[in-house]
């Protein structure tokens, strides 16, 4: 879970932290899962090419002052101090903190202090190296200048660099938050949208049996208990196993036997090998119950309903097949609320998912084609 931004990071605040003058940067720390989580974003290449070419055009412009025995290789110092902050950069943006961007600085300005340290005290060096930079007093100078400068510019980048990135992970956190809020809302959605006439028939048709003492109640009530056992808590998981779903589904289906009788003929036909299958909750269940809803109840004759699943080439085919009064030319299809469907879909196995509603003769089918690539050897949550 994401921490919240603490209110010492306001920038209000960090005006009056004193210890921002002397250890700056964000105070936010990211975990490793956080980290995994937010922070994949690739290392932008363009900053490579700017840094570049405005490093080319320095050099460019002060090659010609240079000794011309010193200039190739403070050009190849340059470019390889370019090449090791460059480096520096990369680390920052991948973990970027507080603590991170201070060690480096720091160790930068030691490096510094101990390159430039012949310069500085002139006592410590030997007199022929103080022979020798007197001798290329410009080179020197040059070196020295443009070193600082590239510090500070280095180090004010850095910093910049890391309050930037910490606030992208921060806001691509949030973003994640909010897309995970909104899917279990929409989870929620579809539990309460679960068909209510069919909680109610069924509850009527229990007591009607107990008071008339059918048989048919017993095992009615124990199908009906068994499935809302199963499908209450259900949209509460991002995912099920099939076999998990099925036995929702048989459950179900059990209910609607015992209420329609003879009315109602199902079977399922699930290739082995395939129970671990993540599905969205209550896939198939919707597939069923608007089989049923859409199909058989309506027809005089009643029907039967067909749950299928197998392995076809890279694909994991589900479908629910009924022989019932089939799709309505006047009707859209989205009105047979599959639309929450293919969008839990989607989210759960990306756009390669496939939910297509065709019409049969008589009848209608439901297919449902995910990528076995999706799928193998994904966990169920």
């Amino acid at each position: 879970m994401q921490q919240a931004p603490s209110s010492r990071d306001h920038p209000a605040h960090l005006a009056l932290d004193w210890t921002q003058w002397v250890w700056p940067g964000p105070r936010r720390v990211f975990s490793e899962e956080e980290l995994a989580r937010a922070g994949q974003q690739p290392w932008p290449v363009s900053i490579d090419l700017y840094v570049l070419s405005n490093v080319l055009v320095l050099l460019a412009i002060n090659f010609p002052e240079l000794p011309r025995q010193w200039a190739g290789w403070i050009s190849a110092g340059v470019l390889a101090v370019l090449a090791l902050v460059l480096g520096l950069a990369r680390t920052l943006w991948r973990r970027p903190s507080r603590r991170r961007l201070n060690l480096i600085s720091y160790a930068v300005v030691l490096v510094f202090m101990l390159a430039t340290l012949p310069i500085s005290h002139p006592e410590l060096a030997s007199p022929e190296l103080i022979a020798r930079l007197k001798t290329h007093r410009e080179a020197v100078k040059f070196v020295a200048m443009f070193g600082l400068s590239a510090f500070l510019v280095t180090y004010t980048s850095f910093l910049l660099l890391t309050v930037m990135r910490v606030q992208q992970i921060e806001a691509r956190l949030r973003e994640l938050d909010e897309q995970a809020h909104a899917l279990k809302l929409a989870r929620r959605l579809a539990s309460a949208q679960m068909q209510p006439h069919f909680l109610f028939n069924t509850l009527a048709s229990v007591q009607h049996w107990v008071d008339t003492q059918d048989p048919r109640a017993g095992s009615t009530l124990r199908a009906f208990t068994q499935y809302l056992r199963a499908t209450l808590p259900m949209f509460e998981r991002e995912s099920l196993s099939l076999a998990e779903e099925l036995q929702i589904v048989r459950s179900y289906l059990e209910v609607m036997q015992a209420r329609l009788g003879e009315r109602l003929h199902w079977v399922l036909e699930i290739e082995p090998g395939l129970d671990g299958v993540p599905v969205p909750p209550g896939l198939l269940l919707t597939l069923a119950e608007n089989a049923i809803g859409h199909g058989i109840e309506p027809a005089l004759r009643g029907g039967r309903v067909v749950v299928r699943a197998w392995r076809q080439d890279q694909q994991v085919m589900l479908e629910v097949e009924d022989d019932g009064m089939g799709l309505s030319s006047v009707e859209p299809v989205e009105r047979l609320g599959l639309s929450n469907s293919r969008d839990r879909l989607r989210q759960l196995h990306g756009e390669q998912a496939r939910l297509s509603l065709l019409p049969r003769a008589p009848g209608a089918l439901a297919q449902v084609q995910i990528p076995w690539a999706a799928v193998a050897g994904v966990p169920v949550a």
